[in-house]
């Protein structure tokens, strides 16, 4: 093998990208056919048929619209949330935080030891009538005695941000991580306050990171339904709940395959929207 690898230096790159091409065909590209194929059967569990029923998407999407855009909401207000916690937070602790800065990032990752269900379950009491948010809410005069917080859009959004703090908070930390200090002390030589050296160095050079951040906390929150599932009502249900429903409950396979399909394809056009916005480069950064 390494004589043949001698002889045809051009052929290395290909080999060591065999693994991951075969893990992607068996993982992602086979079941990605086989739901595209679902997609387009018609009939009732037990006696699908594959007749390229084109329909499916249409009536998927006419009947299901609400529960997309809803799905579409969440997730932006979601990944905004995360971006005004996280940005503030990581750069504290990439400039300030010192020796305890590995403390500090140990403290982000940690909810990530405890599984899924559990962190989502525990905003079932952060939330309650009985715990301590409400309470504080009441005494500030900020929420009625007969209010509350769990079961609802706030909880929902809570929960989702929560979920995928991380993955918006570590892409930021490591751009910042990386900026040279001599940079911002050129800035501050060339006469430029704390202000505008945050806004013309540290903030354009951590956007790769930002983009990174938006993209991995955008995409999975508009696909989640645990958190709407535990923490919100039907008033609140997402696409991914009625995915998950038609799939495990009412059976009917092909709507949910065209169901996925809209997603991804909807999913993937706010992607081009946004690399044409922010800029192509950055997101390949």
């Amino acid at each position: 093998m390494g004589s043949f690898l001698h002889r045809h230096p051009r052929l290395t790159p290909y080999l060591l990208l065999l693994p991951g091409i075969a893990w992607l065909a068996v993982f992602f590209l086979i079941p990605l056919g086989f739901l595209g194929y679902q997609s387009l059967q018609s009939g009732t569990y037990g006696n699908f048929e594959f007749t390229w029923e084109f329909s499916n998407f249409t009536n998927a999407f006419s009947e299901y619209h609400e529960q997309l855009f809803r799905s579409f909401v969440y997730a932006g207000v979601a990944t905004t949330a995360a971006l005004l916690l996280a940005y503030p937070l990581v750069y504290w602790i990439a400039f300030r935080a010192g020796a305890w800065r590995n403390l500090f990032l140990l403290a982000i990752i940690a909810p990530f030891f405890v599984t899924y269900l559990v962190r989502t379950l525990a905003w079932l009491n952060i939330l309650a009538d009985e715990g301590p948010v409400i309470g504080l809410l009441r005494d500030l005069h900020l929420l009625g005695a007969d209010e509350g917080l769990v079961y609802s859009t706030f909880a929902v959004i809570s929960g989702i941000t929560y979920n995928f703090f991380p993955f918006m908070a570590l892409p930021i930390y490591v751009s910042l991580e990386q900026i040279d200090p001599r940079l911002l002390e050129a800035a501050k030589d060339l006469y430029a306050s704390s202000t505008q050296a945050f806004l013309r160095v540290t903030l354009p050079l951590s956007a790769p990171g930002i983009v990174a951040g938006t993209l991995l906390t955008f995409i999975p929150a508009a696909g989640d339904f645990i958190n709407a599932a535990l923490l919100g009502t039907t008033r609140q249900t997402m696409i991914g709940n009625v995915i998950q429903a038609k799939f495990l409950t009412s059976l009917d396979y092909p709507t949910a395959a065209a169901l996925s399909f809209i997603l991804m394809a909807m999913i993937l056009g706010a992607l081009l929207v946004y690399a044409r916005i922010v800029g192509t480069e950055k997101l390949s950064g």
